[in-house]
C-alpha cells in the first residue's frame, strides 16, 4: 500500500509538471539586433485598441547617459514585433543628458491616452519621474511632461485600477542615508493621473528593506482587500496587506518566497488566483520561475521560463482579455524576451 501511494504521488508530480509545462505556449524574442549592446526593465501592456506594446531601457549600459526608453509593438497580422523606437530619453534643455530608467505602461480604464512612466536622472537616489502620453496605442507619443515634485509614478511595475477609477501606483525610494534604506510607498490619483497624492512610507526601510511594490486583489480585481509583494535586501519577497484599497496598510513581513535582491512583478488572474515571477534562489539570477497561489501566502513554483546560466531578471506580468498571460524579462542584459502562458493548464 505505502508503495502504491508513493508510486500514484509520483505520478501526480509528473503529470502536474507535464500540465504546467503546456501552459507555457510560447517563448520569443522582441528583437534580436539593435543599435545598442544592453538592455534591462522591461514592461508590457495590452491597449484600449487591444494591442500589446512592451517598452525597456537600451543603451550602451545601465546609467549610462545615452540609455534610452525603447518601444515596440505587437503586429497581430505578421504575428511578430516592429522594431523598437527610442520614444523617451534625458536630453535637456541645456543639452546635457542623463541616463533614463524602469518605464512602466499603463492603459487607464475609458477615453484616457495610454500612459508610459519613466524615470530620468543619475542615480535611483537623484531620478526623478517623467511621462509620456499616446492616443493610438504607442504608434506616436506626445511631448514629455515631468510629474510634481516628489512624485515619481510607478517605480518599476503596473499600476492598477480600482473599481472607483482611482489609480493606484506602486512605488518607494531608496536613499542615501547612512544606513541606506529601502521604503515602499504608494501614489494616488482620482483623476485619472493628472494630480497625484502619496502615502506615507510603509516601512521603515531597516528591518525590511524593499522596493518595487506589485500589487495583488483579494476580493476581486479592482476590489479594496489588496496586497502588495516585492523585491527585499532579506533575502525573502515581502508582503504588506491593505482592507481599505490602499489607504493604509498594515506590517510588512516576509513571505516564504526567496530574493536574491531582485525585481519581481505578480499579477491577479480573472478566476482569482495569483502569479509572480521571480527568481528564486537566495543569489544570482537564474532561474526565473513563475509562481502560483490561491491566497497569495502559500504559493507553488509551475513554470521555468530560464534555468541556464546568465542573468533572467525584472520580469513584467499581466492577463490580456483573452484570458492570456503575458511575461517580458531580461535576458542576459543583452535582449528582452516574451512568453505566453494559458493559466487555465496551471
Amino acid at each position: 500500500m505505502k508503495l502504491l501511494r508513493t508510486l500514484c504521488a509520483f505520478a501526480g508530480t509528473v503529470l502536474s509538471v507535464a500540465a504546467a509545462s503546456s501552459a507555457l505556449l510560447t517563448r520569443e524574442f522582441i528583437y534580436e539586433k539593435a543599435s545598442y549592446p544592453a538592455c534591462h526593465a522591461s514592461t508590457i501592456v495590452e491597449t484600449a485598441q487591444s494591442g500589446l506594446i512592451a517598452a525597456w531601457f537600451g543603451g550602451t549600459a545601465e546609467k549610462n547617459p545615452d540609455v534610452g526608453i525603447w518601444v515596440s509593438l505587437y503586429d497581430a497580422t505578421k504575428k511578430s514585433w516592429t522594431p523598437g523606437v527610442e520614444v523617451a530619453n534625458g536630453v535637456q534643455a541645456d543639452g546635457k543628458r542623463y541616463p533614463t530608467w524602469n518605464p512602466v505602461l499603463f492603459q487607464p480604464r475609458g477615453p484616457v491616452p495610454l500612459q508610459l512612466y519613466y524615470k530620468v536622472g543619475p542615480s535611483p537616489q537623484t531620478w526623478w519621474g517623467e511621462f509620456r502620453t499616446s492616443t493610438d496605442g504607442g504608434r506616436t507619443w506626445g511631448a514629455a511632461r515631468r510629474l510634481p515634485d516628489g512624485i515619481y509614478g510607478p517605480i518599476k511595475n503596473k499600476p492598477v485600477q480600482l473599481t472607483d477609477g482611482t489609480i493606484l501606483s506602486p512605488t518607494s525610494d531608496e536613499t542615501d542615508e547612512r544606513p541606506s534604506r529601502w521604503r515602499v510607498y504608494f501614489e494616488r490619483s482620482t483623476d485619472g493621473g493628472a494630480t497625484w497624492t502619496k502615502t506615507p512610507f510603509l516601512n521603515d526601510g531597516l528591518a525590511v528593506g524593499a522596493i518595487q511594490p506589485s500589487i495583488l486583489f483579494h476580493d476581486g480585481i479592482g476590489g479594496a482587500k489588496l496586497q502588495a509583494i516585492g523585491r527585499t535586501r532579506q533575502g525573502k519577497v515581502f508582503t504588506v496587506s491593505s482592507d481599505n484599497a490602499g489607504k493604509s496598510w498594515g506590517e510588512m513581513s516576509l513571505l516564504p518566497l526567496a530574493n536574491p535582491s531582485s525585481g519581481t512583478d505578480a499579477v491577479t488572474l480573472k478566476d482569482g488566483r495569483h502569479l509572480i515571477v521571480y527568481n528564486p534562489v537566495p543569489k544570482g539570477r537564474t532561474p526565473l520561475t513563475v509562481a502560483l497561489s490561491r491566497d497569495g501566502r502559500e504559493w507553488k513554483d509551475v513554470i521555468t521560463l530560464e534555468d541556464q546560466p546568465g542573468e533572467y531578471s525584472y520580469p513584467a506580468i499581466i492577463q490580456t482579455s483573452d484570458g492570456r498571460v503575458h511575461v517580458t524579462y531580461t535576458w542576459k542584459r543583452q535582449l528582452i524576451r516574451h512568453a505566453v502562458i494559458d493559466p487555465a493548464k496551471l
